[in-house]
C-alpha cells in the first residue's frame, strides 16, 4: 500500500469543496449573529447597566473559559434533556447558534476595548449637541472604534471558520465530516485530512488577505 495516494487525494478534492459551502455559511451566519450579541454585550459592559452587567461577565467568562467542543455538545445533546422542545433543531443550527454565542464573547472584549480607545471627549462632544447616548455611539463612537477592531475582529472570523471544523462531531456533512467518512471507507485518512488541511489553509489565506485590503481602505478613509 502507498504512503500517500495523490490520486486518491485529488480525487477527493472536488467532493470536499462540494461542501465547502456549508463550512462558509456556518460561518457567515455566526460571524453576524456573534457580532450582533458582541455588540450588546459590549455596549452593557461599557455602561455598567445594573443586573445586566454581572450577567453579561459571567457570561463572557463562561464562554472564553470553557472548550467550544464542549459547549456544541452542551447545547445539541445536554439542553434536549431540559428543554424536550429542542429536539427539533436540527445539528446545523446548533452548531450556528454555539459558535455564535462562542465568538460573540471574544468579540464583545474586541469591541470594547476599541470603544473605550476612542477618546472621551468625542462622546462628550456628541451629547452636548442633544444626541442621545445611542445616537452617540451609532453616528460617533461605533464608526471609529470599527477601524481599531476590524484586525481583531477578521482573527474572530478566522477563528469560527476553524471552529466550524468541530461541527461534524453533531452530524453536519462539511469538510471535515467527508474526509472522516471518505477517510474511513478507503482506508486514507492521511490523504483525507491533508486536504481538509490545504481548503482550510487556502481559505483562511484569502480571508487574511482581503482583511489587509480592508484596513488599508478603512486607513485611508479615516
Amino acid at each position: 500500500m502507498e504512503v500517500f495516494s495523490f490520486d486518491f487525494a485529488l480525487g477527493l478534492l472536488p467532493l470536499m469543496l462540494k461542501y465547502l459551502h456549508v463550512t462558509l455559511l456556518m460561518s457567515v451566519l455566526s460571524l453576524v449573529f456573534g457580532l450582533m450579541i458582541a455588540i450588546i454585550v459590549s455596549l452593557i459592559i461599557q455602561t455598567k447597566i445594573k443586573i445586566l452587567y454581572p450577567i453579561t461577565r459571567v457570561y463572557v467568562s463562561f464562554f472564553r473559559g470553557t472548550p467550544l467542543i464542549a459547549q456544541l455538545f452542551f447545547l445539541y445533546f445536554g439542553l434536549v434533556q431540559i428543554f424536550p422542545s429542542l429536539k427539533g433543531m436540527d445539528a446545523f443550527t446548533t452548531a450556528v447558534i454555539g459558535l455564535s454565542l462562542n465568538a460573540s464573547a471574544y468579540m464583545s472584549e474586541t469591541i470594547r476595548g476599541a470603544i473605550s480607545s476612542v477618546d472621551k471627549g468625542q462622546m462628550e462632544g456628541a451629547l452636548s449637541i442633544g444626541m442621545t447616548y445611542l445616537q452617540a455611539m451609532r453616528r460617533v463612537i461605533l464608526p471609529q472604534a470599527a477601524r481599531v477592531a476590524i484586525p481583531a475582529l477578521s482573527n474572530n472570523f478566522i477563528d469560527i471558520i476553524k471552529g466550524s471544523s468541530l461541527a461534524f462531531t453533531l452530524g453536519v456533512t462539511e469538510i471535515m465530516a467527508t474526509a472522516q467518512m471518505e477517510g474511513a471507507a478507503a482506508y486514507r485518512f492521511f490523504e483525507a485530512f491533508t486536504d481538509v488541511i490545504i481548503i482550510y489553509w487556502v481559505v483562511i489565506s484569502l480571508f487574511g488577505y482581503l482583511q489587509k485590503k480592508l484596513e488599508i481602505k478603512m486607513t485611508k478613509a479615516y
